[in-house]
């Protein structure tokens, strides 16, 4: 990845074309929920989104092998998508620029309240 494609974000226009023609090829249902799945991750991206493409990859791929299995996407996820997301995101510790900025003003407020 050159410095222009990092500035541009056209790195990351690929990744997302990848993904969605990866996409494509699941069954309906998994199109769906795969549709889901990206709403419900995107507010938890920093400014650039750049912590949501290992966990986007991971989740297509696991969308990818249960596909091929033939199970269905209700017993892959279950009925709760958010639920899921917010799991996933809490266990792979991806901050989204709201928890960057509490920090930091829970931070500055204790050091107020320290003098």
């Amino acid at each position: 990845m050159t410095f222009w494609e990092k500035i541009t974000g056209n790195d990351m226009t690929k990744e997302l074309q990848t993904f969605e023609s990866r996409a494509q090829k699941l069954p309906k249902d998994y199109q769906a929920a795969w549709e889901k799945i990206k709403a419900d991750l995107w507010p938890h991206s920093d400014f650039t989104g750049r912590n949501l493409m290992p966990i986007l990859d991971g989740v297509l791929g696991l969308l990818e092998e249960t596909a091929a299995d033939g199970q269905r996407v209700q017993e892959v996820l279950g009925d709760d998508i958010k639920g899921f997301c917010s799991a996933l995101v809490g266990e792979e510790g991806a901050n989204a620029y709201r928890d960057k900025w509490r920090e930091q003003l829970n931070d500055n407020i204790a050091k107020k309240l320290a003098k």
